[in-house]
């Protein structure tokens, strides 16, 4: 069999190429050339997906599924259309696994609400990680509140990397859901979540995995890891805002009742009792995110146009530059060193707080994120009050690292060594 060449970084050209997809690149912040590093918390957008939008607006804006007008009809076919494409680009088995919901947040609080409360028990145990987003804790201990579940943690090493095997120990007769995220958002460690469910579903337990700082750096592939849930965001993967996704297996979707009531997600009503739509729709209650889905849709697109491998292979590159450009730096420490990592540097410096170095930066046109990256038990585990957040995206470039560094060079001109 002949061997598999790796995938090659894609070169200058390339990647020059790519960054003129994206019209807010050209911006200037305090007189300097916008170098965007903060794509954790949100990508910027390729013209692809902003036309995508504009032609929505300008040529089938209307309500979709209850108009018999021709633009009703083309709203209907392109938002019905976006939700296959999504499909396909997470490998789900059909179109009706897949919801369309606000953003990962909703996702995983529709899951916890519609999934887990009606059936959890007092005692029961929910298993989370010490790495997570708020949005992946909040919402399952209001279950906890609400049901008398108790809600157990996967301690994190010193790299960041999780205790794979106090997870083993941890799975029980009584854990009755796993909820992981696939790369940590403060330390952009790369879980083995592949493990993670075959260990739970031999169990019985079902997975649901946070995408949200996965979904644009790794292939997605559901079907393969055999989650039982994944919830995503659009805006982190060069799509909108106010737009995401839940996958869930159909049979699940199935037998969870809906989260919220209103039009759309209902097939009649009367006073005495309402039947509810089929899935995925009993789960969309009021007017979607028409636009929004779609142009998801197109975001999606132009990642699969360029291919996860092409992409990882330059943010790869991109993280082990920026690691051995930024531990040259004095009294500056990494937080999250773990062995499999996305596309994610957060650090602190000594004796200088996180949001003055990004003030600093943000003033030599480097956007950064600092702050507790709503993680806030992460950096409790790291004894940090916040961390400096560079994120990289396929658009970056080691000029863009090189800035950084000229940046904190400021930093300790003023703050000092």
């Amino acid at each position: 069999m002949k061997p598999v060449e790796p995938v090659r970084i894609p070169d200058t050209n390339t990647v020059l190429r790519w960054r003129r997809d994206f019209p807010i690149l050209r911006e200037h912040v305090h007189g300097a050339p916008l170098v965007y590093l903060d794509n954790g918390a949100t990508t910027q957008k390729p013209s692809a997906v902003i036309e995508a939008e504009r032609a929505y607006y300008e040529h089938m804006n209307a309500n979709v599924h209850r108009g018999v007008h021709q633009l009703s009809q083309r709203a209907t076919d392109a938002y019905e259309a976006a939700r296959a494409r999504i499909a396909r680009f997470v490998n789900a088995a059909g179109a009706e696994e897949i919801v369309f919901v606000r953003g990962t947040t909703e996702a995983i609080n529709l899951v916890a609400q519609s999934y887990l409360r009606p059936a959890a028990e007092p005692g029961d145990e929910i298993l989370i990680s010490a790495m997570e987003h708020h949005s992946n804790i909040v919402p399952w201990q209001l279950v906890c509140e609400q049901t008398g579940a108790v809600l157990k943690v996967v301690p994190i090493d010193d790299s960041g990397e999780l205790d794979v095997d106090a997870f083993d120990r941890m799975l029980g007769a009584r854990t009755r859901m796993v909820a992981i995220t696939h790369v940590s958002n403060a330390l952009g460690s790369i879980n083995p979540v592949a493990r993670l469910i075959e260990a739970a579903h031999m169990r019985g337990v079902p997975v649901l995995l946070d995408g949200a700082q996965a979904i644009a750096h790794l292939p997605v592939d559901v079907r393969a890891l055999d989650c039982d849930f994944y919830a995503f965001s659009g805006h982190k993967v060069y799509g909108p805002t106010g737009i995401g996704v839940l996958y869930a297996r159909a049979n699940l979707l199935e037998a969870m009742p809906p989260w919220q009531g209103g039009g759309d997600m209902i097939r009649s009503v009367t006073f005495e009792k309402t039947v509810y739509n089929d899935i995925p729709w009993k789960f969309e209650a009021g007017t979607p995110n028409i636009c929004g889905a779609i142009a998801l849709a197109a975001a999606l697109d132009y990642v699969s146009e360029i291919g996860h491998e092409l992409i990882g292979a330059h943010e790869a590159d991109m993280l082990a530059y920026a690691t051995d450009a930024m531990c040259a730096i004095p009294h500056l420490r990494l937080i999250g060193t773990a062995h499999e990592k996305a596309g994610i540097l957060s650090f602190v410096l000594d004796h200088v707080h996180a949001h003055d170095i990004g003030t600093i930066l943000d003033s030599c046109g480097v956007a950064v994120r600092a702050g507790h990256h709503c993680a806030m038990p992460v950096m409790q585990r790291f004894g940090v009050p916040a961390t400096v957040r560079a994120s990289f995206a396929l658009y970056n470039t080691r000029a863009d690292v090189d800035a950084l560094v000229e940046a904190m060079a400021r930093v300790q001109e003023v703050f000092g060594p």
